[in-house]
Parts: C-alpha cells; sequence; structure tokens
C-alpha cells in the first residue's frame, strides 16, 4: 500500500499528461482541465484503499475522458455536438489507445502554455496551472496577489489558447526560448522572491527544476536546455546556506559552504560541461558556466573571478541586458578594484533606477572601496526599494553597521 505522499507525488506526475492527452483528442482546453481535476480527485480518494492501478495514467484518462464527454454532451445537447463529440471520441478510451508517449504531451502542453500570444505573467500562471499541477490559491499566493487576480489571469490565458491546434508546433524552435525564459523565470521567483516575508518559495523552484528535467528527458541534446537545467541545479544547490536559523539573508561570500548540496553540483557541472562541447555557448549555458565557477571554488578567496569576469564578457555580447550587465559590474570590481566597478554603475543607472538592485550594489562596491558615508546611503536607498522583508533587513543591517 502506497503513502498518501506517494499518491500525490505520483498524481502531480501523471496530471500533466493526461490534460495533454485530453486536449489533443478533443479540445475545449478548460472543460478537459475540470476533467483532470475530477479524476484526480476520484483517484484520491479511491486509491488509497484500493490501491494504485497497474496503468495509473490510463486509468487517469479513462476517468477524465468519460467525465470531459458527460459535460460536453450535457452543455450542448444537440445532434450536431453529439455527431461531433462521437467523431472525437475513441473507440477505447483506455491507454493503449493514445498515440505517441506519455512526455511528448507534457512538453507539447508546456509550449501551448508558452504560446507567443500570451503575455510573460499568463505564461507562467498558466504553465503553473496546467503543467505544473499547482492550484490557483497557490499560484496567487506564490506571487502575493489575490486569488481572483489570479484566477482572471489564468482564465485569459485558457482564452488565447483555446482554439489552438493541440500539437507540436510547427515553429517549435523558434517557440522553445519562450519556454525556457518561462521555466527560468519560475526558479528565479522560487530562488529569490520578490516581495514577502521569504527569500525563498522552494516549492516554485522545485517545480521549475521538475518541468526543466522534463524538457531535458525529450530534448536532451539541445545544449540551452541543459545549460538552464545545470544553471538551476548549480544554483539551487546553494539554498540551504542563503539564510540563517532566522531566515536572514546570507550573502555568497559568507555561506557555510559544507552547507551546499555537492550531489546537485556534481549534476549541474557535468550538465554545462557537456553542454560546453556540444556548439557555440548560449546565455543558459554561460550563466551555467559562471555558477560552476562559484560553486567548484573551495572558498570565497579561491573563486577565479577573471574567469567569471571573462564568462560575463561573453555573455553581454549576447543578452547585453541591464541585469548582466550589473552582475558583470560586480566582477569588474573584483578583478581590477571597486572603482573600476563603481564606474560601469554609472551607464546602469536609467535603466535600473526604479529597482533597488542597483543600488544594493553600489553600497557593496562603496563598502569595498573606504567609503562608508556613500555606502550607508546607497543600502538605505536600496533598503527603501525592495519589496523583499529579508532583503531589506539585511540592507539595512549593512547600513547600520556603516554608522559604528
Amino acid at each position: 500500500m502506497r503513502r498518501p505522499t506517494e499518491i500525490e507525488d505520483l498524481l502531480r506526475l501523471h496530471a500533466p499528461q493526461v490534460l495533454g492527452a485530453l486536449v489533443r483528442r478533443y479540445g475545449h482546453f478548460d472543460a478537459a482541465e475540470d476533467a483532470v481535476q475530477e479524476a484526480l480527485l476520484a483517484a484520491a480518494g479511491q486509491w488509497p484503499q484500493r490501491g494504485v492501478p497497474d496503468n495509473p495514467r490510463g486509468w487517469l484518462i479513462k476517468v477524465a475522458s468519460r467525465r470531459l464527454t458527460d459535460a460536453l454532451r450535457s452543455e450542448e445537447a444537440r445532434r450536431a455536438r453529439e455527431e461531433r463529440l462521437a467523431a472525437l471520441t475513441p473507440r477505447d478510451a483506455s491507454v493503449s489507445t493514445d498515440p505517441g508517449p506519455s512526455e511528448d504531451d507534457t512538453l507539447t502542453l508546456l509550449f501551448l502554455c508558452c504560446h507567443t500570444d500570451l503575455t510573460s505573467p499568463a505564461r507562467i500562471a498558466l504553465t503553473l496551472r496546467a503543467v505544473g499541477g499547482l492550484t490557483t490559491a497557490e499560484i496567487a499566493r506564490a506571487y502575493l496577489v489575490p486569488e481572483a487576480t489570479m484566477a482572471q489571469r489564468i482564465s485569459r490565458a485558457k482564452q488565447t489558447v483555446q482554439g489552438v491546434r493541440f500539437g507540436r508546433p510547427d515553429n517549435w524552435a523558434d517557440r522553445l526560448p519562450a519556454v525556457l525564459h518561462t521555466l527560468y523565470l519560475i526558479f528565479n521567483e522560487g530562488y529569490t522572491a520578490t516581495s514577502g516575508a521569504s527569500l525563498q518559495r522552494r516549492d516554485l523552484a522545485a517545480e521549475a527544476v521538475r518541468l526543466t528535467r522534463a524538457v531535458h528527458r525529450l530534448l536532451p541534446d539541445d545544449g540551452e536546455v541543459a545549460g538552464l537545467l545545470a544553471l538551476m541545479l548549480l544554483t539551487d544547490a546553494r539554498r540551504d546556506a542563503r539564510t540563517g536559523p532566522h531566515g536572514e539573508l546570507i550573502p555568497l561570500d559568507e555561506q557555510d559552504r559544507d552547507r551546499w548540496d555537492r550531489a546537485a553540483i556534481e549534476e549541474g557541472v557535468a550538465l554545462v560541461t557537456h553542454a560546453l562541447a556540444q556548439s557555440r555557448a548560449g546565455p543558459y549555458r554561460l550563466r551555467a558556466a559562471i555558477a560552476a565557477v562559484h560553486d567548484e571554488a573551495p572558498s570565497p578567496e579561491a573563486t577565479d573571478w577573471r574567469e567569471i569576469l571573462g564568462l560575463y564578457d561573453v555573455l553581454v555580447r549576447l543578452v547585453p541586458g541591464p541585469v548582466e550587465r550589473l552582475n558583470r559590474a560586480v566582477a569588474v570590481a573584483m578583478v581590477h578594484g571597486p572603482e573600476a566597478g563603481l564606474a560601469e554603475l554609472d551607464a546602469l543607472e536609467a535603466e535600473l533606477s526604479t529597482g533597488h538592485r542597483l543600488d544594493a550594489v553600489r553600497g557593496h562596491l562603496l563598502e569595498r572601496a573606504g567609503r562608508p558615508k556613500a555606502a550607508r546611503a546607497a543600502y538605505e536607498s536600496a533598503a527603501a526599494r525592495t519589496l523583499s522583508l529579508p532583503e531589506r533587513r539585511y540592507l539595512r543591517t549593512r547600513a547600520a553597521r556603516l554608522r559604528r
């Protein structure tokens, strides 16, 4: 007899595969999702007592198909709808009639949720709901918005993709960057929450890793998919060392590296090493390579900042965004001194004026340059702008330390 937690994990694993199978067969994204939810509830109620069926995915597809066809018939009882439904319904709803591998449906569903007509927030919400299996309430809590607001966002996203043919898009290679970017944003929000009382939302980070693993299994030869998975593993390996006993933020150079997850680091390094050897490096492979240099250093003093700077030089040529250039400025400071890093920040003033990270980095470099008064002002400015309570406490602590 399986434990309830094992059944819960099994249902989460199969949910996107079942939803993908139903959407591919019948269309009706919204109704299909409702039917899958009913099948999952039925399984959660029956399997603990009766045992998990030999083919759990086939069981879920069969039950969900019945619920969906019943719902469609009751919604439209006219003969035209019945004839259309009869034409769409397979003769046997068992798994044996289901063409294609199950995980391919998950990837196709992920591509559908990352449709180019959707905004980035809509892609994230729909992906977490349909592919990640999170409830609307869970997604709303993760992004600190009212549940009703998130429900509207997800509903609008479903309406946008409602008429889209289910299947791997012809331009799937063009759509892949949107898929990877969506997973990257989900992971980043989980690893460093942009607002709220907690520094991390581990459920989001774990879900991003799980979904990226699924993409990597289906596209094992894609270097950027491997690079993104490596980046997540190498970054998430430090999560236990990032906070103290009271949830306080611990910066990278002060972390206890014995608490880093060495198995995750080894897997991430192996992934990025193989990916870099395949073809010209892309942004995710470069970011993963930078993370690997940090993770493989036995101490902060042993970090090869020249190698990191060289990698950032290549990265900003590919992705000349303000965040990448801000991170490069830190590497410049570590190689050429804090004043050189501060000079790099001046060019970013207009692009990062509304956030807190520019002032946070400026405070750090001013402190290293021996300018405590200016550093304190920068830390205080950053603290006033961040919506993350742990980051705010950390920045205020750094500023208070400089008053002494």
